[in-house]
Parts: structure tokens; sequence; C-alpha cells
């Protein structure tokens, strides 16, 4: 389904964005991952390369504009080009209220979220221009989008943001074969959900299904989306949210 297919992960050293690092790879993919935290972005390429596939990773932050064309240009030199992006770095930030907020959380939170997806994009059409083709994934959400929680008013702007630039985006460049969609996950058990087993069963019932997502669950949704078996499938909003957004019980 990958066979070949050159594809960046940012977000990769835990969560989503490792479990479908790990995916991609295991279709055959070649994998470039980016995160921060270097040690385990390395653990990740450790453990593809000892299950016979092939990746690579660079650390930094994907607020740098830099930084997202070093990723470009590491699948480029590496790897002779680049196919898809999964763009996947987010952070909550504070849990508050818009009044209560401070200015640097709400920059920061827009920062990762929706200025990393903008970065991110900026410096990866270019490259995927020279291939023809091409599909970039942004990590959404559904807060935002099917649903206001109190407190997350900055990641739900960054979320309800990344879907208008996901739709322009794929206006703008669906006559160049180059697809751009987002992701909505549901509740997922990754690091950001914290380890609270009351707030996990809180979280649970808001669901459908009445449980948490796997973070493999949702890297086989973005799966999906960076292969070809999504070749006309562009500007949507694709909901794996476990039924929360039909959900009122």
């Amino acid at each position: 389904m990958l066979d070949g297919k050159t594809i960046i992960v940012t977000g990769a050293s835990s969560g989503i964005g490792a479990a479908a690092a790990r995916i991609f790879a295991k279709e055959r993919a070649r994998v470039v991952l980016g995160a921060r935290r270097k040690a385990l972005l390395e653990e990740i390429v450790e453990e593809i390369a000892g299950d016979g596939g092939e990746a690579d990773f660079l650390a930094g932050d994907v607020e740098d504009g830099e930084y997202n064309a070093a990723l470009v240009e590491l699948a480029e030199s590496r790897f002779g080009g680049l196919d898809a992006a999964l763009n996947n770095a987010g952070t909550t930030g504070e849990m508050t209220s818009i009044p209560d907020m401070t200015e640097a959380n709400w920059h920061n939170v827009i920062g990762v979220n929706l200025t990393g997806g903008f970065l991110a994009a900026k410096h990866q059409i270019p490259a995927m221009r020279k291939r023809g083709a091409g599909s970039i994934v942004f990590t959404s959400s559904f807060v935002g989008y099917t649903a206001g929680f109190p407190g997350m008013g900055a990641y739900a702007a960054a979320k309800a943001g990344l879907i208008g630039m996901t739709q322009v985006l794929a206006a703008e460049h669906g006559p160049e074969n180059i697809r751009v969609n987002a992701l909505l996950p549901g509740g997922t058990l990754t690091a950001m959900a914290g380890d609270d087993p009351a707030y996990h069963e809180f979280i649970a019932g808001l669901h459908a299904l009445k449980r948490l997502a796997d973070a493999t669950e949702i890297a086989n949704a973005a799966k999906f989306l960076v292969s070809d078996q999504s070749s006309f499938v562009t500007g949507s909003a694709l909901i794996a949210d476990g039924g929360n957004s039909i959900n009122k019980l």
C-alpha cells in the first residue's frame, strides 16, 4: 500500500505519530521522523531498522521554518524525494478559560498546532511538486469541530484552523495532484490523555463505542489518507472519533 513512498511524520516520538511511523514502515514506506525528543526518535528508528524498515529522524521544533525545511531536505537527500506527510505534532496547552489564559499559552498552542502546520505545508508542497503528486495530512481534532470543551479555547481554535487551511490547500493544489486532508481523532490513549482512570472513563463515555482509541487505530486512518487508496479524497475532515460526534447519551 505504501511501498516505496517517502513520508514525513511529525510528533513522531510517541502516541499517534510513533504508531503511524511504525505502521507506515511495515507497509514498506521510508519514514522521516520529527519531534523534539531526540532519544525517543532514535529508539523508534532503531526499532524500525531492526524490523527491516527504513527510517531516519531529525529532532527539532515544528514552530521553526528552518526545521520544517530541514525535514524535507532529509527526505530528499536520504530517500530521493517526498510523497506524503502526516503533520501530527500538537499540544493542548493549559486547560483554562479564555479570560484567564495567558497570551504566552495562546501563542504556544497556536504556534505548535497551527503555525507548525502552515510551515510544514509551505516546505512540503514544493517537494511534492517535484514528484508530480503528494498527500498531506494534518492531525486536527473533534474539539473545535463537533464539540467545545471548557478550558480548550486555544486548542479548539488551532485545530479548527487546520481544517480551514486543509480546505484551501486542497483547492489550491488539487490541480497539481497534491491531496490535503485533516484527520480528526476522538479520545485516544496517549500521553496527552494523562493517566487518570476516572478521566479516561469520563472521556470514554462521550463516545458511542464507550472506549478510547488505541493510537494504532488512529494511525491506520492516517495510513488510508497518505496512501493511494484515498486517491479521490481531498479537502476532507475525516472523523475517526469512535462516534463521539454523534453520541448524546
